[in-house]
């Protein structure tokens, strides 16, 4: 059976997000204003309760959360990653999440916004590939020093200011102190980049890769031939950096899909076979029972659609 288009596969955007998982009192229309599916500004606090967890979920927007107090855990792909003071994560466009709980302690500043944004009078597509860490395979975190956090933290502050008084309207203003902001986190991400070893980097274009490929290719040796590397070689690195071997972190990757796929869409088991790449539905099953514990079907009807 043919597998449906990609187009069909549910992603979120804000008021999708917000009107599903966020308690009613906080989705007022003082806080979401004009425009806020393509930007808003918000703080933590006044935005951070769930009204249940947030299965594995992808949005049409990158965002990003600077916490100034508390601590923040969420699940990024299919690491859980926990932020503290002075911490950032962010979550790019089409990277699968999810959140099992948030804290009504922490406080700090979430912004989200569509890539398009920064693209017109003050930005171009090109720049964004200067931002590794707005790419799916990028490092999701990222902390400053006391002086750097205030950089981030004055441009995060006037964003919200611009937000709250003019909604996403005036992109003369939000769209080049976005750019700073990116250009600011930039420069620490690439401080942080230049310590890494050659086994990080090779790990990092394996992620990439990863990413690109897990739909049809899920050998190990695949990886290494388009890295130039043997497959011990590329099995070496990765277990040394990630403390996982290549052929879990690509298993890993397959069943993250799927499962994302059955919160997100009512697309049949075979279906969802072949969208990760396998094309015989029962050794997609068992593999996925034997990593999960239950069957796919099993696993779908223990999802609260409701």
């Amino acid at each position: 059976m043919k597998a449906k288009k990609e187009e069909d596969i549910k992603t979120y955007g804000a008021k999708d997000f917000r009107d599903k998982f966020l308690e009613s009192e906080n989705t007022v229309e003082h806080l979401f204003k004009s425009n806020s599916e393509h930007f808003f500004c918000l703080r933590l606090e006044d935005v951070n309760q769930l009204k249940y967890p947030v299965p594995p979920s992808k949005h049409i927007c990158h965002t990003l959360l600077f916490i100034t107090s508390g601590v923040h855990k969420l699940k990024v792909g299919f690491e859980e990653y926990t932020t503290k003071e002075n911490e950032m994560i962010l979550v790019p466009a089409g990277q699968i999440y999810s959140i099992d709980f948030m804290s009504k302690k922490i406080t700090g500043i979430i912004c989200q916004f569509h890539q398009d944004i920064l693209i017109g009078k003050y930005g171009n597509r090109e720049m964004l590939n200067d931002f590794d860490f707005l790419k799916v395979w990028g490092n999701p975190t990222i902390n400053f020093q006391k002086q750097e956090a205030g950089f981030i933290s004055n441009l995060l502050n006037r964003l919200l200011i611009e937000y709250t008084e003019t909604g996403g309207t005036n992109l003369d203003i939000i769209q080049p102190y976005l750019i700073a902001l990116l250009f600011e986190i930039n420069k620490n991400a690439v401080k942080t980049n230049k310590t890494l070893t050659a086994a990080t980097t090779l790990t990092t274009k394996f992620k990439e890769l990863i990413y690109l490929h897990i739909k049809t290719q899920h050998q190990v040796s695949y990886y290494a031939s388009i890295l130039n590397i043997t497959p011990n070689h590329l099995n070496k690195s990765v277990k040394s950096v990630t403390g996982k071997s290549p052929t879990k972190w690509i298993d890993e990757t397959i069943l993250l899909e799927a499962k994302y796929l059955l919160y997100q869409t009512n697309l049949t088991i075979n279906e969802i076979a072949i969208q990760v790449g396998h094309y015989d539905q029962s050794y997609f099953s068992r593999i996925f029972k034997k990593h999960e514990g239950v069957t796919p079907i099993e696993y779908r009807k223990m999802i609260d659609k409701s």
